[in-house]
């Protein structure tokens, strides 16, 4: 501890806020479908999700591995490459949080971490191959495959209690939707703390502090649990509310078999040491779950803007961080420039996201969109046309 300088530190520092940001913006992968169907009060849902991230987070090591030295190699990266991705992935994820978009915070990292490499030392400085491998193609398989198992299991389980009475058996999912919930949070913390683990690792390790292929310190760990565990109990309240009622309307059968399969999907990569998304993998469970139910639906015009933002993750990122690159490369006024920077814009952010407060206690409304991310009632609007005569007053009614 005793070599870190303070450009070391400032990087250490962004990346926790990093992890705060993870820990929001992903709780409601675990825990979305949780509240949306009633099984768990939001604060209740959110509270046990910060602290089964907390334990996650000491599980494995594996990602971080990947993360630390696989995606860019060590040479040539600095302190400064690493705090340019961090901005850049930071701002990306707080954009999204703000329209209510469920997005990749891992590949915002990657993305970052791409960008601002290859600002710094060209296209060389990124081991492709791993990208590829452990990232890409993840990416595309994640939500499919977890997609098909959630929408397997939801007919599985309506198959089984076709013959009981729904409002009975609805109980007893709802204890385990309570269960595979914890699961996902567990898994969350295996997966997602330990990238900002890797990443500040890789700090350590190009500040001279750790030598190349060193694990990250148990005091790194501990941080980024920490960091984590924090963001989510205090809820990333605007994509829990679009991941539990602007996707589709799900019952606690399909609940319970979405975030099973979910969890599924995650736990096996994260031993793997993919660098999986668990955004990708948790939407994929939630929209096969509701198809999985007879007559359910998915609101696609809500999925194919969460698909447009999965697209644009890793090149907005890496343009962002690109752009910080080059700025902080200029010395110690750029770095400071970007710190300025990257402060101003989170404030701006924030302070627009209070014109419209969404937090656990609106959580569940439905009609009261702040960023016009489609939701029931106003699907259901837009497919009912208004009567060809009557009054203003009888139109309105029919709408």
């Amino acid at each position: 501890m005793e070599h870190i300088t303070l450009l070391l530190a400032i990087v250490i520092v962004t990346a926790l806020v990093f992890d705060f940001t993870n820990g929001f913006h992903d709780t409601a992968n675990a825990m979305a479908t949780t509240i949306s169907t009633g099984a768990l009060k939001p604060k209740t849902a959110v509270a046990m999700s910060a602290v089964l991230n907390l334990v996650g987070a000491f599980l494995s090591v594996e990602v971080a591995k990947t993360i630390s030295s696989g995606i860019v190699t060590e040479s040539g990266i600095t302190p400064e490459v690493i705090f340019a991705a961090l901005v850049g992935a930071i701002l990306w994820n707080l954009l999204t949080w703000l329209i209510g978009l469920p997005s990749s915070s891992s590949h915002a990292l990657m993305g970052g971490l791409v960008g601002a490499t290859v600002a710094s030392v060209g296209i060389g400085g990124v081991n492709g191959g791993t990208v590829v491998t452990k990232v890409l193609i993840p990416a595309i398989a994640a939500p499919l495959v977890a997609g098909v198992a959630a929408y397997l299991a939801a007919r599985l389980t309506y198959r089984i209690g076709r013959n009981t009475d729904e409002k009975a058996t609805a109980k007893g999912y709802r204890a385990g939707q309570i269960a595979s919930a914890g699961l996902v949070s567990l898994a969350h913390g295996t997966n997602d703390a330990q990238k900002t683990m890797g990443i500040i690792t890789l700090a350590l390790i190009a500040g001279g502090v750790l030598s190349p292929g060193s694990n990250p310190p148990v005091w790194v760990i501990m941080a980024a649990g920490l960091a984590i565990a924090l963001g989510t109990y205090l809820g990333g309240w605007r994509i829990i509310r679009t991941m539990g009622k602007g996707l589709t309307d799900l019952r606690p059968q399909q609940g319970f078999a979405a975030q099973t399969s979910a969890a599924s999907v995650i736990l096996a990569s994260s031993n793997l040491g993919f660098s999986l998304s668990t955004t990708h993998s948790c939407s994929g469970a939630v929209m096969g779950a509701g198809l999985g139910r007879k007559g359910g639906v998915v609101r696609w015009s809500t999925a194919t803007r969460m698909f447009v933002a999965w697209g644009l993750t890793l090149p907005a990122a890496a343009l962002v961080a690109a752009g910080s690159e080059f700025v902080t490369k200029q010395g110690d006024w750029g770095v400071a420039a970007v710190a300025v920077f990257l402060v101003g814009a989170c404030a701006a952010i924030w302070l627009i996201s209070r014109r419209q407060v969404i937090d656990h206690t609106n959580v569940n409304d439905v009609d009261a969109d702040p960023l016009d991310i489609a939701t029931p009632v106003q699907d259901l609007k837009t497919t009912i046309p208004a009567p060809a005569t009557g009054s203003e007053p009888a139109r309105a009614a029919a709408l």
